[in-house]
């Protein structure tokens, strides 16, 4: 059912810390307790408008025998099945960057149609594959354990009952309340309510998905956050090269992963660009890539270098057309435990020459920070123990948050030093200017404040730093850091200008000065409104109120054109 896009949810959804008690189903009604407070209920515009803040769209994808896949969009159409034999039913995740519209779903003609205009975006697609058919569920939002969680519902019914029941099940997502941050939301879906709880502690972000059936059986089922993936699980076949893997992601290096399934192509990719975390990776990545993309030719190209980008692929094909990749990994099974010391040494591309080839790291890349055994002393033990994979998964998320921070916390320190202070701030001046980032300056502050003083590693940091300064990763995180700090000074200028007495100042204005002073308040307010400047809490009504007074000093015939809301 396609539809039109909405904003995604807020990265950190604050909840109390606890832990997650699950009753008996006899004690926890459909409904949910009466102490939990459900979000409001807002008025319903359209149909389909709560369908679209979940998602975009849903999609079936059948292959004819004769034409091939069968969908309006071509790239959903390859995207939509494996790109490599198998026989398995699949559920994966990927994401489609091309700009196209979509106006068929389940057979049925759609009066609304989605579009994406002719932006480049990125949305996020969860696929299951069944005989000659996909189920394609399209959001913006990079929530895919979620919809992995609702297409493991929805996908067996579907390809059983057919049109009928996925009509019904979108019925039901479009009676869903939006998402919420800090709120468990009630998802009623087909005769099964998801209550979806989010629960933050110091280490993890854990979203449950408590299953409530009408039959009053209960299962719960609990999954590391909306979006992330099982990290253990996706590096496990390469777990001895984690740390060189963050460097990789780190710097925004050409990567290729080489997988046997969509499945294990699409997770991994996801498990690198989080393995940065909090540090949002900026380069573009490409969960599941086929030989159909239209990037394809200039990806296979030797006449130039790889672009800054994270390839998954599955097609056996790619094994020599990519051979030229300076990074390429290999995910395949570890079917012994004799074979992890086959592992450890980084292989030479010339080495890879098939799908087939051994898993590992296959590079010249040679890292900056020294191997940190500890990490893959304790992962091995926990191979040993059997210990379970998300205790795993903690174990190394956790690893990668520190490290993370330790780089990134020297940089923040160093942007901060950036702002003008707050002394320098006059209400009857622009606000200051940040003064700009010169690297050899910051270079000189790491000697006492680097990540030496909370990360154990040695090795050449500042080699790594002078890397990731020339980094898209770096620019993403600059420009946004620069955004927010930008605002930070229009807030703190705004609400200088609210302590002032706009009253006494007018009284040396002339009346033409006056009605610019109004409309220069007027243009302040509008923006920050729509900016969301982090101003104090009265800081707008008082603005507003200060606006109100200047102009009941002026003529009627002012006072008019004044009050007049802006045209459009």
């Amino acid at each position: 059912m396609a539809s039109q896009g909405s904003e995604g949810l807020e990265e950190q959804l604050e909840e109390p810390e606890d832990t997650l008690r699950v009753s008996p189903a006899e004690e926890m009604p459909v409904e949910g307790p009466p102490a939990l407070e459900e979000p409001e209920q807002e008025p319903l515009l359209l149909p389909w408008d709560r369908f679209s803040s979940w998602l975009h769209c849903i999609c079936v994808v059948g292959f004819d025998l004769e034409l091939g896949q069968a969908v309006e969009k071509t790239s959903i159409c390859y995207l939509s099945f494996p790109d490599s034999n198998s026989g398995k039913l699949h559920s994966f995740t990927m994401d489609f960057h091309d700009s196209f519209y979509l106006v068929c779903c389940f057979g049925l003609y759609l009066e609304r149609i989605f579009e994406l205009h002719d932006i480049s975006l990125t949305v996020y697609a969860c696929v299951c594959v069944s005989l000659l058919q996909s189920l394609v569920l399209i959001s913006k939002l990079p929530y895919v354990t979620f919809f992995h969680s609702l297409l493991k519902l929805i996908a067996p019914e579907y390809f059983e009952k057919q049109e009928p029941f996925l009509e019904a099940a979108c019925n039901d997502i479009d009676r869903w309340p939006t998402p919420c941050p800090g709120k468990i939301l009630t998802l009623p879906i087909m005769g099964v309510v998801m209550k979806v709880i989010r629960i933050t502690s110091v280490c993890s972000h854990v979203m449950s998905l408590i299953f409530h059936s009408q039959s009053d059986s209960l299962v719960s089922i609990v999954l590391p956050t909306v979006h992330e993936v099982d990290l253990f699980r996706c590096f496990h076949p390469v777990f001895f090269h984690i740390q060189m893997l963050w460097e990789l992601v780190l710097l925004s290096e050409a990567l290729v992963v080489m997988a046997p399934s969509p499945a294990e192509s699409s997770d991994t990719v996801l498990a690198l660009v989080s393995c940065i975390s909090p540090l949002r990776y900026c380069s573009d990545f490409r969960p599941y890539f086929t030989i159909h993309d239209s990037e394809f030719k200039e990806y296979t190209t030797r006449t130039q270098a790889p672009p800054s980008v994270i390839l998954g692929v599955t097609n056996p094909f790619f094994a020599k057309t990519l051979q030229h990749w300076p990074h390429i990994i290999r995910i395949g099974d570890m079917k012994q435990a004799g074979e992890m010391a086959k592992q450890m040494k980084v292989k030479k591309l010339k080495n890879l020459k098939t799908l087939d080839s051994k898993p590992g790291v296959y590079t010249a890349y040679k890292p900056f920070l020294n191997k940190d055994e500890d990490i893959i002393k304790q992962l091995q033990k926990g191979v040993q123990q059997k210990r379970p994979s998300a205790a795993q998964n903690a174990i190394l998320r956790r690893y990668f948050l520190e490290l993370t921070q330790s780089f990134i916390i020297p940089l923040e320190r160093y942007v901060a030093s950036l702002m003008p202070l707050q002394k320098s701030i006059s209400p009857w001046k622009s606000p200051p200017q940040l003064r700009p980032f010169n690297q050899e300056e910051f270079m000189k502050t790491l000697e006492k404040a680097g990540p030496q003083l909370t990360s154990r590693l040695k090795g050449d940091w500042i080699g790594l730093y002078r890397q990731f300064l020339r980094s898209p990763n770096f620019d993403g995180w600059f420009r946004n850091r620069r955004k927010e700090m930008m605002q930070k000074l229009e807030a703190l200028h705004l609400e200088a200008l609210c302590e002032e007495d706009l009253q006494l100042r007018i009284q040396k204005h002339t009346e033409v000065e006056t009605v610019d002073l109004v409309l220069k308040l007027k243009e302040k307010l509008t923006q920050a409104e729509k900016d969301q400047l982090p101003v104090k809490p009265g800081t707008l009504p008082k603005l507003q109120a200060h606006i109100e007074s200047i102009i009941l000093t002026l003529p009627e015939d002012l006072q008019g054109i004044l009050h007049k809301p802006p045209s459009p």
